[in-house]
């Protein structure tokens, strides 16, 4: 019911803001009909020319064009059919600008040359047609043809380069963080917020050309990238800046001097942020407000980060005690945020009593482009004239200039694979268009489930804004709704994206200066790299320049084909070191693991062990992870997150500069420069922390004089400063804490005898690999096998351990021998789960200690283990066992019980033929359960139907299937057929799936049971 209402909304508002498209200003003149004709015309000669400064006009019969320099390489041309120049969007996106250029015009004869320092703009005479050179001559851009209108669009036609690729307009729904070469995008506002729907859009492109073009409109539009290149809007009129720059980070730096720089988020608008309904929701039942902070408190209590809740996100969702409500989730280290579905005319006082977060969506956006826009702008000044504060907005559709005043987020989805897949190279293509914050819901609004939101989350966290929104699922959907492992592993992440604020937050100040996001393109680091382009990195992004983030998007413990760019890059979870290019085919990744990369020479400085920012004291330390190789550094920006005291110069930063070899043994030092600048409750002195990734260790470590060897974590932990080098830590880790040291005052930790990242010879490191799809019984004696492969140098004196949970039993295996350089050998390792250990995907960690090329080295890898029931014995009710896994086509399958809602047990008595039964399984197609069976049992008994309930109708097959292969097919089977007997042999089957399928499309109906379900064991 609530879908269709925000659909209506979205229908209501689209036609609003088409109607405001072609009526509004730029549409017809009030003393004269507008054109209504299809045939298309073409700009004709010049037959007039004039110059004023840097403003250029050059008429052509009754059509005028103007030129308007803004800048050395930023201009911007005009044209008028009628030769009546309009501006619709008027100062509401382009800001205002310094004073134009010096420019200066030579006539050619064949064309006029219109000229900067930096560039030259070809003026064609017969017929007007535009090209776009650098001071040295080469080519930017040409049109094939002039500009052309109809009574319906202006057209621009580019001629297109043989290698030219196309990025930008704005946020596009599965896609944009590859090339549109070849593609035509639509630029308009259509309330899709599925792939290929196109939200947030912005019209403005790049091309790898060294060029890019902003349309100053309002109107929709049609970008064509093909041969060649033709771009339209919607509108009587032509109006485009256009910007040549020395690469796309430049182009976008120039569109955005021009539309404003992203704004900056206040700290804990980069936290999680958390949406629903509280008062009057249809979905929940009678709440009051109030009843956030009981949400809020299980944010605390989960010990789980959150930095502000939405209380009133639901159509007719009101709101009462606004105060105690703000006041209680400051108490709780969280800020009030509010929908302003019913406009922003309360905003102020709202504000006062504690809001500081305004999402705004479709339910108001009102009539175009221009009111969303404008409510983005009035909303985010409406929290800053009424407090302290940043001011921090929502979108789901908003148009150029929104990136200075809000997060674009790409609107309602259900939880799936497929919004998994389709979201990843949406946001980073987003940023090739300026927007710097974009991102959508966890897990999606409707649908979804435990393993997709666990693994929406991960990738999310790597992205600079998410929330995760509930009231319109099943079940609500915080981060510990879900229970075990999900809860422990949505916490991990959770405190992993805290602890990299610094970082996060340091390229979100960034962004305010070039325009550029974190979240980017492979294109956007490696424009040269022939593959970026493509479908290669499709479904990958960089998060700054230092971590590369391969999202798993479909129901698998492994992904595939992960491209790695030019450079080392060494896993997150392993330390294990690639060399780029190149591409990982198979991935291991269990439930707990996002393939994660981080570029080698990074320094990303951290805030370890806290739960929200607000956490950190006087005291607290700074952490810098270090992958060193060669020289780098990393500049950290600080300020006080909150206020906008940093826009007067309160802010401060600080310079981590890295010196290692490029490859193999040597020293690294890593100096912490004295932090510049200042502002209220800035860190006079800190302790500092390093985790140096080595992979050899250390003949001293140096700070002043040497410091301390520690022998043990625990040393470590409770000692004030000193050094201990993990060798079983990601391949050999060196960890270093200091005293408080002023940060007024440059210091150098010198790690000497060392080596850069991947060790003494990196090459000479073992892989260690784990075959999927491996399985323990609980209690049960067994094994893991991992294959251990020796790298450049042979292996001596391995042994291959499991780190286990608590209660589990194993044995480090050893391995006899040598493995020669490049063999694999495979290592069965003794393992025992618990008694009690619970049936589903447990992670382990394999370690391999070795000596390779004359050093003790160690290397990982996290595989994954289901843990299975006992197998069942004697005659035993399928719907008494514990099933390894199960869908349903609605609600949950129900033990001895029909297929009911939403909840569980809530279905009737299972009835087939009149007869009713007290055991067996109620589905609803299509179904699929999983069940154990280790090879005990000869049988399987059922009888299976429609059940009475449905009264005739629906349409099922049922179907049994062991390791794999189908034992038994049911034929189609009513609501009007007879009970079906079944009967299969099961003899040496370890694993069965029960299915009911839909026969004919329409799922109505379709409630299977799987009546006395019964396996017949040993």
């Amino acid at each position: 019911m609530q879908t269709s209402t925000r659909m209506r909304a979205a229908v209501v508002a689209a036609l609003l803001g088409l109607i405001a498209v072609l009526t509004g200003p730029g549409g017809a003149h009030a003393d004269e009909a507008p054109p209504t004709g299809t045939e298309t015309t073409t700009v004709g000669d010049v037959t007039g020319f004039r110059a004023d400064g840097a403003v250029y006009r050059l008429s052509a019969g009754q059509a005028e064009a103007k030129v308007s320099f803004v800048s050395e390489e930023t201009f911007r041309i005009e044209l008028a059919p009628d030769g009546k120049f309009t501006d619709p969007t008027g100062d509401d996106i382009v800001l205002p600008q310094g004073n134009p250029p010096r420019t200066r015009w030579k006539d050619r004869g064949d064309r006029y040359e219109l000229s900067t320092g930096e560039v030259t703009l070809r003026a064609y005479k017969k017929p007007l047609r535009f090209a776009l050179h650098r001071a040295d001559g080469s080519l930017v851009w040409s049109e094939a043809k002039g500009l052309s209108w109809t009574g319906e669009q202006t057209v621009q036609t580019l001629a297109r380069g043989a290698g030219e690729q196309f990025y930008g307009a704005g946020m596009q729904n599965g896609r944009g963080n590859t090339s549109h070469r070849d593609q035509t995008v639509e630029v308009a506002v259509d309330y899709n917020w599925d792939d290929g729907g196109h939200p947030n859009s912005v019209p403005f492109y790049l091309s790898s050309a060294g060029y890019g073009v902003f349309r100053n409109t309002y109107a929709p539009g049609t970008y064509a990238f093909t041969d060649p290149v033709t771009t339209s809007a919607k509108e009587q009129r032509f109006d485009a800046y256009y910007f040549a720059g020395d690469g796309a980070k430049d182009v976008i730096g120039q569109y955005t001097d021009l539309t404003g720089k992203p704004f900056l988020p206040p700290v804990y608008g980069m936290e999680i942020g958390d949406a629903d309904c509280y008062l009057h929701n249809a979905n929940r039942g009678e709440r009051r407000t109030l009843d956030a902070l009981k949400v809020a408190d299980g944010y605390v209590e989960n010990d789980m980060p959150n930095g502000w809740m939405l209380v009133n996100d639901g159509y007719g969702c009101g709101y009462e005690d606004l105060e105690e409500t703000a006041q209680g989730l400051k108490d709780r280290n969280m800020e009030l945020g509010l929908w302003t579905e019913d406009g922003i005319e309360n905003l102020a006082a709202q504000v006062k009593a504690g809001q500081r977060v305004a999402k705004l969506d479709v339910a108001w956006v009102g009539e175009g482009y221009k009111f969303a826009l404008d409510g983005c702008k009035d909303a985010y000044k409406g929290i800053e004239d009424n407090s302290d504060a940043r001011g921090f907005t929502w979108a789901p559709e908003s148009w150029a200039g929104a990136q200075r005043c809000g997060v674009q987020w790409s609107g309602d989805q259900s939880g799936t694979w497929e919004y998994i897949r389709w979201q990843i190279p949406t946001y980073a293509g987003a940023t090739m268009s300026g927007l710097a914050y974009t991102t959508g819901d966890v897990d999606g609004i409707f649908g979804g489930s435990a393993k997709t939101y666990t693994r929406d989350l991960q990738w999310k966290m790597f992205l600079g804004t998410t929330m995760t929104m509930d009231g319109w699922a099943a079940m609500d959907k915080q981060p510990f709704r879900y229970g075990e492992p999900y809860t422990s592993i949505n916490r991990d992440y959770l405190k992993l994206k805290e602890s990299l604020l610094p970082y996060q937050y340091s390229y979100a100040h960034e962004a305010t200066k070039t325009g550029v996001g974190m979240v980017r393109p492979l294109v956007l680091e490696y424009p040269d790299d022939p593959k970026a382009s493509t479908e290669a990195p499709k479904y990958e992004f960089l998060s700054g320049e230092h971590f590369l983030v391969a999202p798993v998007y479909q129901d698998t413990t492994e992904r595939q084909d992960i491209y790695l760019p030019k450079g080392t890059w060494i896993d997150y979870w392993s330390g294990r070191t690639y060399e780029g290019p190149t591409t990982i085919d198979t991935y291991g990744a269990p439930l707990d693991t996002l393939p994660l990369f981080v570029k080698a020479g990074a320094a990303v400085p951290m805030w370890p062990g806290i739960r929200s920012y607000r956490d950190r004291t006087a005291d607290s330390p700074l952490a810098w992870d270090v992958y060193p190789q060669g020289d780098s550094s990393f500049t950290l920006y600080e300020d006080d997150g909150v206020t906008r005291k940093h826009r007067d110069g309160e802010y401060a930063t600080q310079r981590a500069d890295v010196r290692a070899p490029e490859r193999g043994p040597g020293d690294v030092s890593v100096t912490i420069n004295e932090s510049r600048g200042s502002f209220t409750g800035k860190q006079t002195v800190r302790p500092y922390e390093f985790t140096v990734h080595t992979g050899s260790e250390p003949r001293s470590v140096k700070l002043d004089r040497t410091l301390p060897e520690l022998t043990s974590e625990s040393a470590y932990e409770k000692a004030r400063q000193g050094w201990w080098y993990d060798r079983d830590d990601r391949g050999g880790v060196v960890h270093v804490k200091t005293a408080p040291v002023s940060t007024a005052k440059k210091f150098t930790v010198n790690l000497l005898g060392t080596s850069a990242v991947g060790g003494k010879k990196a090459s000479a490191a073992a892989v260690l690999t784990a075959p999927a799809g491996q399985e323990a019984g609980a209690g049960t004696p067994g094994t893991v096998l991992v294959d251990v492969t020796a790298g450049s140098s042979a292996l001596t004196d391995t042994t291959v351990s499991l780190q286990v949970p608590e209660g589990w039993k194993t044995a480090t295996a050893k391995v006899p021998g040598r493995i020669p350089a490049g063999a694999t050998r495979r290592v069965e390792v003794a393992l025992t789960p618990a008694k009690d250990a619970e049936v589903r995907e447990r992670t382990l960690t394999a370690l391999a200690r070795y000596r390779a090329a004359g050093d003790a080295r160690t290397s990982q890898q996290r595989l994954a283990v289901s843990v299975l029931p006992p197998a069942p014995e004697g005659e035993a009710w399928a719907s008494d066992l514990v099933w390894l896994s199960e869908t349903n086509g609605y609600g949950p399958a129900e033990r001895d019980r029909s297929n009911g809602e939403s909840g569980a047990s809530d279905g009737k008595t299972l009835t087939l033929a009149g007869t009713a039964y007290e055991k067996g399984i109620g589905t609803h197609a299509d179904s699929d359960i999983a069940l154990h069976l280790g090879g005990r049992c000869t049988a399987f008994t059922a009888d299976v139907g429609i059940d009475d309930e449905i009264d005739g109708y629906g349409e099922v097959a049922f179907s049994v299937e062991g390791d794999g292969k189908v034992l038994w097919t049911s034929p189609k089977l009513t609501g009007a057929s007879a009970t079906l007997p079944v009967d299969v042999k099961l003899d040496g089957v370890r694993q069965v799936r029960l299915k009911v399928t839909d026969t004919n499309g329409s799922r109505t109906g379709d409630h299977g049971d799987w009546a006395a379900a019964k396996f017949h064991c040993a």
